[in-house]
């Protein structure tokens, strides 16, 4: 299968991230998803003052730009990719909405420490691994759509650890993950951290959650287990919560349907 190449401007799409930024995606591939847009509402809510922030297994961008269209204009964005066509991606929506002197793309592997050297740097470090393992999913031949969905590169494990060598003292780490596998707080507790919220996100009334955002921080304390956060009522219909989160990540989706 011929793979979607970047510089192929027939298998792109540039759409509506926030506000007036867009974001490159292909038209088959990767494409941002609301475990995305999910994690950079948390982060940006956690730590609204962070002006040092990296956003690892960034692929294309859009958990790392989405929090940062939230910080404040000081704030600085460094963000770790390891697939190259995510990466290159990334640098164009980057160009396109004039963000160069604010976000640093690196192309690097987030178990290599060599690929972000350094320790303790960041207040705020986000995450939004695959959590597929391989053999129970089915891998797509798009390469870059697999690398993003199937743990090809790594796990939560691997993202908890570079999050808690990245992250200064006080600093936070946001990451999002499968509500239903045990791995994600798991994967926390085994780096060292410690869980401090917990916000699950249910896509339909009446249905179970199947991602969570989860918070947490080297130093100890109380975790917020929060009410789950439901998309659509049972009724199929978007909920208040819903459209309230996506007025203050900046799109107003009530006025896109007509509203």
């Amino acid at each position: 299968m011929r793979q979607p190449s970047p510089d192929d401007p027939d298998d792109l799409s540039l759409d509506r991230l926030a506000g007036d930024w867009k974001i490159y995606q292909f038209k088959r591939g990767h494409r941002f998803s609301a475990d995305d847009l999910f994690t950079a509402w948390v982060a940006s809510r956690e730590r609204p003052e962070a002006k040092l922030y990296a956003d690892i297994g960034a692929g294309i961008g859009s958990v790392g730009l989405l929090t940062l269209w939230r910080l404040a204009p000081e704030a600085t964005l460094t963000a770790l990719e390891v697939q190259e066509a995510s990466h290159r991606l990334m640098r164009k929506t980057v160009e396109h909405n004039g963000l160069a002197s604010r976000v640093e793309c690196r192309l690097g592997d987030l178990r290599d420490p060599g690929s972000l050297p350094g320790r303790d740097q960041f207040e705020l470090v986000t995450g939004s691994p695959p959590y597929i393992p391989l053999g129970k999913g089915v891998v797509s031949p798009i390469e870059q759509r697999a690398g993003a969905r199937m743990e090809l590169r790594g796990s939560i494990y691997d993202y908890a650890a570079a999050a808690a060598r990245l992250m200064r003292p006080g600093g936070t780490f946001v990451v999002c993950f499968a509500a239903a596998d045990p791995r994600g707080e798991d994967a926390i507790a085994r780096a060292g951290l410690h869980l401090r919220a917990r916000q699950d996100v249910i896509f339909r009334g009446g249905q179970a959650p199947l991602i969570t955002i989860l918070v947490a921080s080297r130093e100890p304390g109380p975790c917020d287990r929060r009410a789950p956060f439901a998309i659509r009522g049972e009724d199929g219909e978007w909920t208040e919560p819903y459209f309230a989160m996506r007025r203050e990540m900046g799109t107003d989706v009530y006025l896109d349907r007509g509203g």
